[in-house]
């Protein structure tokens, strides 16, 4: 990585390609950590910046009509340009192309995000929706106000709790998943299993191992020859970097497609950082590279990127990965990264309306997942955080608090 020094005295203006969450934190923390330089947010979008978790819960139901930020980037001198598409960048020149010409750069920040992956064969075929902008919760609102049949692709996390909005509306739902489980690409099957009557639970219907043969209006072909109605398809099959514009950029992508960030989220070009869904970056508290999809990163990130920004100096980035999730009435926390753990151990049973699972590695607590049990979630936090050995069998008893399981020395 190159390394890039920066004189803080110095009037640098800063531009933001993207205006979600990573994009407006990285401005707002610019102002807070006491950049006085122009500052610029380019947003593809028509709309005022806006969050996106609320899109598939309050937005969707019709209880809000956006999600707009409450900032007042008028009074933090933060330039909008709203409605404007970035196709490229010229390092050399330390500009960007948009169709209203060239936007010249000292520092950048990258935080397009990420974007939907579309089925194949289901572009442009009428019913058929992604759930990722405010454009596209406005054009599935009237779907479920309607209680059309709904068939949702993929029970991942946004397949889930569309679901769960759209039975809340009143809509028959069926989940078709290729895989043999729920969340089959981030939890082990013990306990994705327990999670999958939660969709029974709530009126859905979660068919597993039926792969999607094709979609035309009205109908979902399954590969085995069954054929479900559907008055609206959504997919929710994963998300990808929105990064395809820096192609011949020189920015180092992976092949995920991420921008490959330092541990202080600077690219491979000087001058350049990248946060947010857009960008991986290598974790020395797990021990390889981590592509983290989830608001928490959003907002964290840009806070590192802000105070380099602000006076030369770069920070480490190398948090507890978070996030959560609310479907079928429950309240589900993640925190940490499980994939090196060799220990699993519940608390609870998966029966109950609330458990927990934590992960070990050499005994010491490196993730857990908190079902509609915020206090494991906060204390387990706290210990993974601080990389703290746990006792098994104490940890086990659900009774105890997480934070007294904790082995001295």
């Amino acid at each position: 990585m190159s390394e890039q020094t920066l004189d803080p005295a110095a009037e640098r203006g800063v531009v933001i390609v993207g205006a979600g969450m990573a994009g407006v934190q990285t401005a707002v923390a610019l102002r807070e950590q006491g950049f006085t330089g122009p500052v610029t947010l380019i947003g593809a979008e028509p709309h005022q910046p806006y969050d996106r978790p609320p899109l598939s819960k309050a937005v969707l139901l019709g209880k809000a009509e956006d999600s707009a930020f409450d900032v007042d980037f008028e009074a933090l001198d933060i330039t909008l340009r709203l409605g404007l598409d970035v196709s490229g960048l010229r390092a050399e020149e330390h500009e960007l192309d948009t169709p209203e010409g060239p936007v010249a750069y000292d520092a950048l920040v990258l935080a397009t995000g990420a974007e939907p992956v579309a089925l194949p064969g289901s572009e442009g075929v009428p019913g058929v929706h992604l759930l990722r902008t405010l454009d596209d919760a406005a054009r599935l609102r009237p779907v479920l106000e309607r209680q059309h049949d709904v068939v949702v692709v993929g029970a991942g996390w946004i397949g889930a709790e569309f679901a769960t909005a759209a039975r809340a509306a009143g809509c028959a739902v069926t989940v078709v998943e290729a895989a043999d489980r729920p969340l089959a690409g981030t939890m082990p099957a013990e306990v994705a299993e327990p999670m999958s009557a939660w969709y029974a639970e709530s009126g859905a219907e979660l068919l597993t191992g039926a792969r999607v043969a094709r979609i035309e209006q009205g109908a979902v072909h399954l590969a085995d020859g069954r054929v479900i109605p559907a008055g609206a398809v959504v997919v929710g099959i994963g998300a990808r970097p929105a990064t395809a514009w820096l192609a011949g950029s020189g920015i180092a992508l992976g092949p995920d497609g991420s921008v490959t960030a330092d541990s202080s989220l600077r690219t491979s070009l000087p001058d350049v950082h990248a946060v947010g869904d857009c960008a991986s970056f290598p974790s020395a508290r797990y021990g390889e590279r981590l592509l983290v999809h989830h608001w928490d990163n959003a907002l964290q990130g840009p806070r590192t990127v802000a105070a380099a920004l602000a006076d030369g100096v770069p920070r480490t980035y190398d948090p507890v990965p978070y996030f959560w999730s609310e479907q079928f009435g429950r309240f589900v926390q993640y925190a940490g990264h499980h994939a090196g753990a060799d220990t699993l151990l519940w608390r609870g049973d998966p029966a109950d309306p609330s458990w927990t699972v934590c992960w070990l590695r050499q005994g010491a607590l490196v993730a857990v997942l908190a079902v509609s049990r915020p206090r494991d979630l906060a204390q387990g936090r706290k210990l993974v955080e601080a990389g703290a050995r746990i006792d098994p069998a104490r940890a086990a008893d659900s009774s105890v608090p997480l934070k007294s399981t904790v082995l001295e020395g």
